[in-house]
């Protein structure tokens, strides 16, 4: 058994039945590079089973203590079948890129089934016409508790199912044979959570010194640079900061990446992270004008940011804080965006630094367990969302940086990587970037009632980047 740390149990928390909290992404492979030409199912079940020691997340399902009392555990599942968790389905003719966002929107729009490791990989064939990939392509849409993996172990989790050349060598053999673990009993659990809580006031000691330490450097930096320059401010409330529906729509581009790093050149210093926040800050500003819907102020983007230790190989859990950034949709110009935002970021990191990342992440140990499932639940049913309040922030901006070099599964190279986030109840926007082999895919996830037109959100996701690349020229 393994417990929950408080950050991933948050996530179960959260959830809802209108909003899951599992993540989804999107690889299309081209299987004509797989001996014969050719992938069955069978066959790539066959091929991640011989793989499921490498990642923990696929056999290790949630245990939740009785009335809450503690943070849940991971035990390894007795009963788990693979066939459970992959299922096989095609797209109807003609197979082009509209239907296959359709069909992805609707399998993430359902939560996973918790009496089972939280994963489900979906294998669509029929892929005939979506874009430009070659004939034959197949996908598969993973889907993925966040309680289970970030965005950074779950890049961990994708190397374990892949190999760097079509015909790769026999997989990495388990240390000991596997055994699955029997449920615990109501007693057993409660036993270890009265022991936790117990426990519980002098795990809180340091987490609350590093806040204490934390809030002396942000008073420093607040009288050094002034407040005003210290966070993006209150963020206006938009169409996407309200209930969510339980439907999903999304969508997605791609993009040269270095076309985006050309961009940089605007402002000098702008990483490429700058860049995909200026451009969803020209889209956001764009779609709201179309709908006449454009607040005055800057839209604010929360960017997660990883605080894995370097080396760090784990493959479950999460380990990351949060940075709010303001978009500046309030500037047209897509060279003076960018560098507004630059300069945003720069303010950002340096307050992410004063307080700590891993402050941010271990403030969770400080409230029990109890507690923090109520006010999950709490805030789940009251939306938080209500005219009176500005929303925390209005989208996420998340970059998932991927591999450089061809990955292939089963023999079938993957030749594009899109992924899809949760929304919930007063985030009803997520904006995904993924990097593969030079290309950058840049997705989007959002409440089919907020965003009824997927596509024209896309549409502005490309226009902005043309202007900004235009600028760049």
């Amino acid at each position: 058994m393994q417990q929950l740390t408080a950050q991933d149990a948050s996530f179960l928390y959260a959830e809802t039945a209108k909003a899951p909290m599992s993540g989804g992404g999107l690889t299309i492979y081209d299987p004509s590079t797989a001996p014969g030409g050719k992938v069955t199912f069978k066959g790539l079940m066959t091929h991640i089973e011989q793989r499921l020691h490498m990642a923990q997340a696929f056999r290790q399902r949630i245990v939740t203590v009785p009335f809450n009392a503690d943070h849940p555990y991971w035990i390894e599942d007795e009963t788990f079948d693979i066939e459970f968790h992959m299922r096989h389905i095609a797209l109807p003719e003609p197979g082009d890129w509209r239907q296959l966002c359709i069909q992805c929107a609707r399998l993430i729009s359902r939560p996973l089934d918790r009496t089972k490791p939280l994963w489900e990989f979906y294998v669509i064939d029929g892929l005939d016409r979506v874009k430009a990939y070659p004939p034959g392509c197949f996908a598969v849409l993973s889907k993925i508790h966040h309680a289970a993996v970030d965005g950074a172990s779950g890049t961990e989790l994708t190397s374990a199912i892949h190999d760097l050349e079509p015909i790769g060598g026999p997989p990495t053999p388990p240390p000991t044979e596997w055994r699955g673990e029997r449920l615990p009993s109501a007693q057993q659990l409660l036993a270890r959570a009265a022991f936790s809580n117990v426990a519980h006031p002098f795990r809180s000691l340091p987490p609350l010194a590093k806040a204490v330490a934390a809030n002396r450097k942000i008073m420093e930096l607040s009288r050094r640079q002034g407040a005003a320059e210290l966070g993006p401010g209150a963020a206006p409330r938009t169409r996407f900061n309200a209930p969510v529906s339980a439907h999903r729509v999304v969508d997605g581009i791609m993009l040269d990446l270095d076309d985006v790093r050309s961009i940089r050149s605007l402002s000098p210093g702008s990483t490429v992270n700058d860049v995909f926040l200026a451009l969803v800050g020209g889209a956001l500003r764009e779609y709201l004008q179309d709908k006449g819907e454009l607040p005055a102020e800057s839209l604010t983007a929360m960017c997660p940011i990883s605080v894995r230790a370097e080396g760090d190989k784990s493959t479950s859990g999460n380990q990351v804080a949060a940075m709010m950034v303001a978009l500046r949709t309030d500037i047209d110009d897509a060279a003076a965006r960018l560098r507004a935002v630059h300069s945003g970021t720069k303010a950002a990191k340096e307050l992410t630094n004063a307080i700590g990342a891993e402050t941010m992440t271990e403030m969770g140990k400080v409230i029990p367990a109890a507690i923090a499932a109520l006010a999950g639940r709490l805030s789940a049913a009251m939306a938080i969302a209500n005219e009176r309040t500005s929303p925390p922030y209005n989208t996420v901006v998340t970059n998932v940086p991927g591999p450089q070099v061809p990955l292939y599964m089963a023999g079938a190279r993957a030749v594009a990587m899109y992924g899809f986030g949760m929304v919930h109840d007063n985030m009803g926007l997520m904006n995904v970037v993924n990097s593969y082999c030079g290309k950058i895919a840049l997705s989007i996830a959002s409440c089919r009632d907020m965003m009824p037109d997927p596509a024209f959100y896309a549409g502005c996701l490309q226009h902005s980047f043309d202007r900004l690349r235009a600028a760049a020229v």
